[in-house]
C-alpha cells in the first residue's frame, strides 16, 4: 500500500495565509483500477492565482496546483511506467489518475533542462507570458513594453519574449537583486519601485514616449499609475493583481476613466487555460526551442522538501522568489 502526504485547507485565509492556516494529512491510497496510474510528484508549482482560487475550497479540502510527476504503477497503456507527466494532482507526494488530464511533458525535452521548467518557463507561466504579450497586447517590434512584477514567473518572461520581437522593454521588481537580474537579462530599464522617489516620474524618464503595452502583473495602487503613463490606444493585459490578493482593507480606487477614455485604450483580463490545442502546442514548442537556444533565460525559486509547500506559497506572496517558485518533492 501506498501512504500520500497531502497538504489541505486546515481555515481560510485572512490577509497572508500563515503556517497554522494550513494541516498536512496522511492517507493509504486503493489499489489501481484498469486503466489507472499511480503518480509520483518530482516537483510542485506554488502560484499566485492559489491565494484566489482556496476561497472556493472547503476547510479540510486538499490544496489545488500542478506537479511533474513519475508514473510509479500503471494498468493504462498510454501511460506506462516511467512516463514523465504534467498532472493537476494538488498539493500531494502520490495520486492516482485514470490518465484523463494528465499530459505528457514535451517528446523532444533535452536532458540538459530540468523537467521542473514545465512549471514555469516551458509550462503554464511561460504560456501566459507568451499570450497575453503576442495575443493579448498583440506587440509589434519597435513598440514600448512595461513589465510590472517583472522578476517574477511569468514577468520575466514577457520582458525577454517583449525583447525578442524587437521592443524596448521597461520592467519593474521589488528589490535591487531582482532589478539586476532583469538588466542582466536584457531589460532596458528596470526600477525597483518601493526606493524609487516617484514612482510616476520614474515610469516617465523611463519611456517619456509614454508604452504601447503594460503587461499588468501586480494591479492596485501602483497600476493605477502605470496606466497615466500609457500612448494613445495603448494595450493592458490584465494577468494578476497580486498587491491586493491579502488585503484585509478595502480595495483601493481603481484608474481614471477620463485617461481609459480619451486616450482609448484597450484593458483585457484573461485566463491562459482559453488557448488549448495546438495553439498551445505551438507555443510549447516555441518556449522549449527559446529556451534551449539561449534566447530566453530562466531562474528558479527552489524549496527543497514537500513538507516546506506552505512556506514556500507563503514566502511567493510576500515576493520572496526571483523567477518561478517550485518545490523540489
Amino acid at each position: 500500500m501506498v501512504h500520500a502526504k497531502s497538504w489541505t485547507l486546515k481555515k481560510h485565509f485572512v490577509g497572508y495565509p500563515t503556517n497554522s492556516d494550513f494541516e498536512l494529512k496522511t492517507v493509504e491510497l486503493p489499489p489501481l483500477k484498469d486503466g489507472e496510474v499511480l503518480l509520483e510528484a518530482l516537483y510542485l508549482t506554488v502560484d499566485p492565482y492559489m491565494r484566489i482560487m482556496a476561497k472556493s475550497l472547503k476547510e479540510g479540502d486538499m490544496m489545488m496546483g500542478e506537479q511533474v510527476a513519475r508514473v510509479v504503477e500503471s494498468k493504462n497503456s498510454a501511460f506506462p511506467k516511467g512516463t514523465i507527466v504534467l498532472a493537476p494532482s494538488g498539493w500531494t507526494t502520490h495520486s492516482i489518475s485514470n490518465g484523463e488530464k494528465l499530459e505528457k511533458v514535451l517528446a523532444e525535452w533535452p536532458d540538459t533542462l530540468p523537467l521542473s521548467l514545465a512549471l514555469g518557463t516551458v509550462g503554464m507561466p511561460g504560456l501566459t507570458a507568451y499570450f497575453g504579450l503576442l495575443d493579448i497586447c498583440g506587440v509589434k517590434g519597435g513598440e514600448t513594453v512595461l513589465v510590472s512584477a517583472a522578476a517574477g514567473a511569468v514577468g520575466s518572461i514577457v520582458g525577454q519574449i517583449a525583447k525578442l520581437k524587437g521592443c524596448k522593454v521597461v520592467g519593474t521588481a521589488g528589490s535591487d537583486e531582482k532589478v539586476a537580474w532583469l538588466k542582466k537579462h536584457g531589460f532596458d530599464v528596470a526600477l525597483n519601485y518601493k526606493t524609487v522617489k516617484s514612482l510616476e516620474e520614474a515610469l516617465k524618464v523611463a519611456a517619456p514616449e509614454g508604452y504601447d503595452c503594460y503587461f499588468d502583473n501586480v494591479g492596485g495602487e501602483f497600476s493605477n499609475v502605470a496606466i497615466t503613463q500609457m500612448k494613445k490606444f495603448g494595450r493592458i493585459a490584465i494577468c494578476g493583481a497580486i498587491s491586493v490578493y491579502n488585503r484585509t482593507s478595502p480595495l483601493p480606487p481603481g484608474p481614471s476613466p477620463e485617461i481609459i477614455i480619451f486616450k482609448e485604450l484597450h484593458l483585457q483580463g484573461f485566463v491562459v487555460y482559453r488557448w488549448q490545442g495546438e495553439v498551445r502546442q505551438k507555443a510549447l514548442r516555441d518556449l522549449l526551442k527559446w529556451v534551449s537556444e539561449g534566447k530566453i533565460q530562466y531562474h528558479e525559486h527552489v524549496t527543497e522538501g514537500f513538507e516546506n509547500m506552505p512556506a514556500a506559497f507563503i514566502g511567493l506572496l510576500k515576493g520572496e522568489n526571483l523567477g518561478k517558485a517550485i518545490v523540489k518533492a
